[in-house]
């Protein structure tokens, strides 16, 4: 198996970290974002979309995080995707929320913006989605605080599942905008427990890297 990816990518790095807290014989091949190495022509040979993580197995080939993980998952008979139905589907639905609602208000309006405004989008554009963005995070968080993970040690139980692979790459990409996580204890507990595997320090050392030079460009302009 292959894994086309790039540790700088959000949605890379849940799938690296349970290959590799797992163990798992897959190659990662080195998508370079930051070079536009998913636009080059050999790598849309593989992947149209131009985008990663992208899984080869044999004549499967697979785009998507979240498909990704469950199939590796089933495949190495994982308990972070449990059997039982009922628990699967509570994992389906923290995958989805993750995806959707987190994803869209603190990911997408929140943080990226403080990357930069991409090129031809209108800055009065750009403002109100981050206001927007800064406005409704906090909503969401809270859900995932005192509702999601509340008292428990993982999103979906005292167990680590999927959710939570997926979950953490989403909320710690806050740290590039220095987020401020004070008034969710419970977020940090679990980050706190997620920071604590086996393989997260190497899995996120490019993105930790990442955010240290995005910080002190932010501090020196």
């Amino acid at each position: 198996m292959k894994l086309f990816c790039d540790p700088i990518s959000t949605t890379s790095r849940p799938v690296m970290l349970f290959i590799a807290e797992h163990g798992l014989d897959v190659e990662l091949v080195h998508v370079d974002l930051m070079s536009g190495g998913n636009q080059t022509a050999e790598y849309l040979a593989v992947n149209p979309n131009g985008i990663v993580p992208f899984l080869v197995d044999g004549d499967l080939s697979l785009g998507e995080s979240t498909a990704i993980l469950r199939y590796l998952a089933d495949k190495a008979a994982s308990p972070a995707y449990p059997r039982d139905g009922r628990v699967r589907a509570k994992v389906d639905e923290a995958l989805g929320w993750f995806s959707t609602n987190l994803h869209e208000y603190f990911c997408l309006f929140t943080i990226y913006p403080s990357f930069g405004i991409p090129h031809g989008v209108d800055p009065d554009l750009a403002a109100s989605m981050v206001a927007f963005g800064t406005i409704h995070s906090p909503r969401w968080l809270t859900v995932l605080d005192q509702h999601m993970i509340g008292g428990q040690a993982f999103v979906c139980g005292d167990e680590i599942t999927l959710a939570d692979y997926l979950g953490a790459a989403f909320v710690t990409l806050g740290d590039a905008a220095a987020y401020d996580f004070t008034p969710y204890p419970t977020i940090r507990r679990w980050l706190a427990n997620m920071r604590g595997l086996p393989h997260w320090d190497a899995t996120y050392a490019t993105f930790n890297g990442f955010v240290a030079s995005h910080q002190t460009q932010a501090k020196a302009a």
